[in-house]
C-alpha cells in the first residue's frame, strides 16, 4: 500500500514510518523540512505539489500539529489549535479533490478530549467529554476545545469515498529518544520518579508496537469509522505507573513531588503540568469490542519491554563506539 503521513517526522510518525516501511509499504512523509528520501514538503496550510502524493494513495495518517511539550501560554495554545485544525482542513480538501482518493483517513486526535476524572474509565460510548470539570485550571478546557475542533475538522470534510477514523490516542510509549517514555525514564533515573501531587491521577498509555498494530487493524477493518480510543486497556494511577517504571529499570526509590514542585519542574523543562496532573482514565472500548488483542495490555510487561529495548540500543551504541575507537 501507499501510505501518506502528513506531519510524520515526530515521535509517532517515526514509529509508524519505521514499522510500515519494514512491512513493505510505500510510505511518504509530508514535512516542512524534507531531509530524507520519500519526504515531501508542505506547510500544513496551503495547496501545493504535495497533494499529488495523496491522489492515488491507499491510506492517509495525519499526525500534523504543534507539539504539546511546551508551556501552555495563550500563544502556544492558539498555535496548537491552528496547526491541528488548519492541517486537518487542508488534508480533507486534498482528499476531496483527488481523482483517486484514499480508502481510509486516520486522523490523529487525543485522549485529552475526555474529562479529568477518577471515578470511572472513559470509553467511546460512555466517556465524559471534558471542559466543564470543577476545580481544574481554566486553560485545561481549552485543551479539550482543541481536541474537539481537531476532530470536527475531519468530521465535516466532504470525503464521501474515504472512510474516516479519529485516533483518540493516549501517550505512546517508545524507547526512542525525545519521547514521553524517555522523559519519564530520565526523571526516574534522577530519583524524581515518585508520586506527583499524591499520584492518584490515572495515566493512560499505549505501547508503541500496539499503536502500530491498532493503526493497521483500523486500516484493514473497513467497517470501523469515527472516534476510536488508542490506549492500553488497564490505565493505572501515576504513583503505580512510576513505581513499575522504576522497578523495570532497577531504581529503588522515587522522591514525591507536590503540585507546587511539579509546577517548578515543568517550568524548568518548558512543559506544562497538565501532562502530569490530569487524570486520563481512558480505555479502548471499541478496539476490545472488535476483537483487537493487545500484546501489551499491562504496564509492568510494557515497561519491561521498553527498558530492555532501551538498554539494547544503549549497548549497541557502546559497542559501535568501541569499534570506532579500536579502529582509529
Amino acid at each position: 500500500m501507499k501510505i501518506v503521513i502528513p506531519g510524520g517526522t515526530g515521535q509517532v510518525g517515526t514509529i509508524l514510518n519505521r514499522a510500515l516501511s519494514a512491512a513493505g509499504h510505500e510510505v511518504v512523509v509530508l514535512t516542512r523540512r524534507p531531509a530524507h528520501e520519500r519526504e515531501v514538503e508542505w506547510d500544513g496550510r496551503t495547496w501545493g505539489p504535495w497533494t499529488e502524493e495523496i491522489d492515488g494513495s491507499d491510506v492517509v495518517i495525519n499526525l500534523a500539529g504543534r507539539s504539546v511539550s511546551c508551556r501552555y501560554t495563550p500563544a502556544n495554545l492558539r498555535d496548537m489549535m491552528d496547526s491541528r485544525v488548519h492541517s486537518t482542513e487542508i488534508v480533507g480538501e486534498a482528499i476531496a479533490a483527488a481523482a483517486r482518493p484514499p480508502g481510509v483517513w486516520l486522523q490523529m486526535s487525543t485522549a485529552t478530549v475526555y474529562a479529568h476524572r477518577f471515578d470511572a474509565p472513559n470509553d467511546e460510548a460512555t466517556g465524559v467529554i471534558g471542559g466543564s470539570e470543577p476545580d481544574v485550571p481554566d486553560y485545561w478546557s481549552y485543551s479539550v476545545e482543541i481536541a474537539r475542533a481537531w476532530e470536527r475538522a475531519q468530521e465535516v470534510a466532504d470525503t464521501p469515498h474515504t472512510r474516516k477514523v479519529a485516533l483518540r490516542s493516549a501517550m505512546v510509549m517508545s524507547p526512542d529518544r525525545g519521547g514521553v517514555f524517555d522523559v519519564l525514564l530520565r526523571l526516574a533515573r534522577l530519583g524524581l520518579g515518585g508520586p506527583v501531587a499524591g499520584g492518584g491521577q490515572y495515566v493512560s498509555w499505549i505501547h508503541d508496537r500496539d499503536f502500530v498494530r491498532a493503526a493497521e487493524f483500523l486500516v484493514e477493518r473497513d467497517d470501523l469509522r469515527g472516534p476510536v480510543n488508542l490506549a492500553a486497556p488497564r490505565p493505572l494511577p501515576q504513583r503505580a505507573f512510576m513505581r513499575e517504571l522504576r522497578s523495570a529499570w532497577g531504581i529503588p526509590v522515587g522522591l514525591p513531588a507536590t503540585r507546587a514542585m511539579a509546577e517548578l519542574g515543568a517550568f524548568a523543562l518548558r512543559t506544562d503540568t497538565e501532562l502530569l496532573l490530569k487524570s486520563r482514565r481512558v480505555v479502548p472500548g471499541r478496539l476490545l469490542a472488535e476483537g483487537f488483542d493487545f500484546a501489551y495490555a499491562d504496564w509492568p510487561e510494557a515497561a519491561g519491554d521498553l527498558v530492555r529495548r532501551r538498554r539494547g540500543d544503549r549497548d549497541r551504541a557502546g559497542a559501535e563506539g568501541a569499534l570506532v575507537s579500536g579502529s582509529s
